[in-house]
This record gives structure tokens, sequence and C-alpha cells, in this order.
């Protein structure tokens, strides 16, 4: 019998990882999947965020009831010109 001898790459190790994840999954009885599907969409929405967080160019964020992200301006803080006359 002949055996691979290369060291194994990072998607033969995906592979890997998603074969023991298919296991691990078929042997959960099934009214523990939901929280399985729970877990993986917080999984993802914790790696949406690190991904914003990580852009340098989009510095003010807002976390939403709906779980979106929106962006503000640079100058959100600053009076716009129309209202400058009302203010003191």
């Amino acid at each position: 019998m002949h055996q691979e001898t290369r060291p194994r790459g990072a998607k033969e190790k995906s592979v890997m990882v998603y074969d023991v994840i298919e296991k691990e999954i078929k042997s959960l009885p099934a009214d523990k999947l939901p929280e399985v599907l729970n877990f993986i969409a917080f999984v993802k929405y914790q790696a949406s965020i690190e991904a914003l967080s990580s852009d340098k160019t989009k510095k003010r964020k807002t976390n939403t009831l709906a779980g979106g992200m929106f962006f503000m301006a640079e100058d959100f803080d600053e009076t716009p010109e129309c209202f400058k006359e009302y203010t003191v």
C-alpha cells in the first residue's frame, strides 16, 4: 500500500475539518441541530464584525437592533451650515 508523504496543505486541512464537523453533526440528536445553526450564525456575525473593524477608512460605526451596521460621516457632530444661525 502506498502512503502520501507530502505535507498537508490548507485546503486539505479544511476538508478534514469539514469531515469532522459533518461527523459530529450527524452524531447529535435532532433537537440540538437548531443550536448548531444558531452558533454558525453567531460565528458568521462575529467574522463580519471583525472584517468591518479592520477597515481603517470607516472609523465610526454603530450596531443596530437588526444586527446590521451603518456608518456615520466624519463631520456628523458638526452643525450643518443651514442650522448655524439657530445655534448660540
